[in-house]
């Protein structure tokens, strides 16, 4: 039963957990994850690892509150306990030199952008990551993903902080400049995703994106997680969560991840109505 060592809120809805977690701190690679669940009524929660201290057996997590499960989760507080912790899990991303690597990160996904980020520049790649919020008040980790890259730009849907714009529209930027652009990561939501796909396949810049879809067991045998990938099945807990952004069938996707919206959000409106801190449905 994993202890929670260190609780942050970094932004409203959205927090950093110090896990205990000492043989998943010894064995994580970049784009890894780990998948937990609260107590014994919880639904199982797959979370990217954003950074290990394997010296103190720990891991780093951040959960963006949106259902029942994540905002519970963040609800929990140093010293808690949740119930089980499994991982490391999924295909490690794959790290060369490419040359010019850039890294998207959307809103949360800046999480997984930051570890990627600092293993890119540290098989001597040319970091340049973007960063992308609504606003200047959700921004987090801008000093650790500017440390982990040689070039740091921050988009504001609104423009109160950084450039005004979508993250798409810096990369549009630097792909008009001329600039060689040898690699690009990119994670968010799923439109982001698909936009910087279809932005970079003129220009044929290999493009990997990290997928998000509902999953379960995290082994590949429930087959919740599925996605089609160059009209192949793939899961993206074991094949992914990192695919080639140019064969991904985007649509399929979108489409499966609202299947259960109905239901997620009974299930919120649930656990919000009744003060439920004690994960029952």
């Amino acid at each position: 039963m994993p202890f929670i060592l260190e609780k942050r809120e970094l932004v409203p809805g959205i927090s950093l957990f110090v896990l205990e977690a000492p043989d998943v701190s010894k064995k994580r690679r970049p784009g890894q994850f780990v998948i937990l669940r609260i107590d014994e009524a919880g639904e199982r929660i797959p979370l990217t690892i954003a950074d290990t201290d394997p010296s103190k057996g720990t891991i780093t997590v951040i959960c963006q509150g949106v259902g029942k499960s994540t905002r519970h989760l963040n609800s929990l507080n140093k010293g808690d306990a949740i119930l089980d912790l499994v991982g490391p899990l999924g295909t490690p991303t794959h790290i060369e030199k490419f040359g010019t690597a850039v890294c998207i990160g959307g809103g949360v996904g800046v999480a997984e952008a930051f570890p990627l980020a600092s293993a890119l520049k540290g098989a001597g790649n040319h970091v340049i990551s973007i960063m992308g919020f609504r606003n200047k008040d959700l921004i987090f980790l801008e000093n650790e993903l500017k440390a982990a890259s040689n070039e740091l730009f921050v988009t504001t849907d609104d423009g109160t902080y950084g450039e005004k714009g979508l993250v798409t529209d810096k990369l549009k930027k630097l792909l008009e400049s001329g600039r060689t652009i040898n690699f690009v990561l990119a994670v968010g939501p799923t439109p982001m995703m698909r936009a910087v796909s279809e932005m970079t396949k003129p220009y044929s810049i290999k493009t990997m994106v990290s997928m998000n879809p509902i999953m379960l067991d995290g082994t590949g045998m429930c087959g919740s997680c599925r996605v089609t990938v160059g009209g192949k099945t793939r899961f993206a807990c074991v094949d992914g969560p990192e695919f080639d952004g140019h064969l991904i069938d985007f649509d399929e996707i979108s489409k499966r991840q609202a299947a259960y919206r109905e239901q997620e959000k009974a299930s919120l409106e649930r656990w919000t109505k009744h003060g439920n801190c004690q994960g029952k449905s």
